[in-house]
C-alpha cells in the first residue's frame, strides 16, 4: 500500500473525509428535525454521499442513541425503513444556539448599570435552578451532585464527583459554555451561582480550565 511521509493513503483518506462526515452527521439530524422522517435514499439526496455511507453514519447516530428506526411492512415484498429523531437527538438537533448565547451575552455586558446587570444576571440564574432544581435529589450534599451528574450526562456534558476526601468535589469535564467563557470568565460566575442554588450549598471553583486546569472544579465553600 503507498504512503505519503510514512502515513499509509488509507488513513490519508480516512482523515480528510472526517470533518465531512461530522457535517454529514449534522445534515442528517437537521433533515429529520425538519422533516420528521426520512429513508436512506431521502439522505442519500440530502448529503450527496453514497448509501453505504450514509448507513454508516445512520449506525452511529442510532448507537449514539440520537436517532431509531422504524420499520414499514406492506405485503411480501421487503420492509421499508424509515429514521426518525429520538427524544435526545431532538435535544441534540436543536442546540446549535452558540451564536446567539454569545450575542445575548455581549447585550447583557453592555447593560452600564452594575445594579441592573447584577440583577439580571441573577435573574438569569434563577430560571437555570428552577428547571433543575426539582431534578436533583439527594439527602447529602454529595449525593445531590451525583444526581446531578446524571442529569448532565443527559445533556451530553460529563461531570463527576470525587468523595474521597472529606467533603465531595463536583468537577466539569468539559465547558458547557467553551465559546463564552473564553470571552468572559463572567459566565464561570454565573455556573457557580447555578450550581450553589441547584446543590442547596454555597461552592466556589476551586479550579478552572481557563487557568490551565484539566477540568472545573467547584468545592463546598466551607472547605
Amino acid at each position: 500500500m503507498g504512503e505519503v511521509s510514512g502515513k499509509p493513503l488509507v488513513d490519508l483518506k480516512i482523515d480528510a473525509m472526517s470533518g465531512q462526515a461530522e457535517t454529514s452527521d449534522q445534515v442528517i439530524l437537521d433533515y429529520l428535525r425538519r422533516d420528521g422522517t426520512a429513508r436512506i435514499s431521502d439522505l442519500v439526496a440530502e448529503t450527496g454521499v453514497t448509501a453505504t455511507a450514509v448507513r454508516q453514519r445512520i449506525g452511529r447516530l442510532m448507537s449514539d442513541g440520537l436517532i431509531e428506526r422504524h420499520t414499514e411492512r406492506h405485503g411480501r415484498g421487503r420492509p421499508n425503513h424509515r429514521y426518525v429523531l429520538t427524544e435526545k437527538g431532538e435535544r441534540h438537533a436543536g442546540d446549535n444556539f452558540s451564536d446567539l448565547a454569545i450575542v445575548l451575552w455581549d447585550e447583557i455586558r453592555a447593560v452600564q448599570d452594575p445594579g441592573v446587570r447584577r440583577g439580571l444576571l441573577k435573574r438569569i440564574a434563577e430560571r437555570f435552578v428552577e428547571r433543575y432544581r426539582g431534578r436533583v435529589y439527594g439527602e447529602t450534599l454529595g449525593q445531590r451532585m451525583a444526581s446531578l451528574v446524571g442529569l448532565m450526562e443527559e445533556k451530553e456534558v460529563p461531570f463527576e464527583v470525587d468523595e474521597s476526601g472529606d467533603l465531595p468535589v463536583l468537577s466539569a469535564l468539559v465547558c458547557p459554555y467553551p465559546d463564552l467563557a473564553q470571552l468572559d470568565r463572567g459566565v464561570c460566575t454565573v455556573e457557580k451561582l447555578m450550581l450553589s442554588e441547584v446543590l442547596g450549598e454555597s461552592v466556589r471553583l476551586s479550579a478552572c480550565r481557563l487557568d490551565g486546569a484539566p477540568c472545573c472544579t467547584f468545592t463546598p465553600s466551607t472547605s
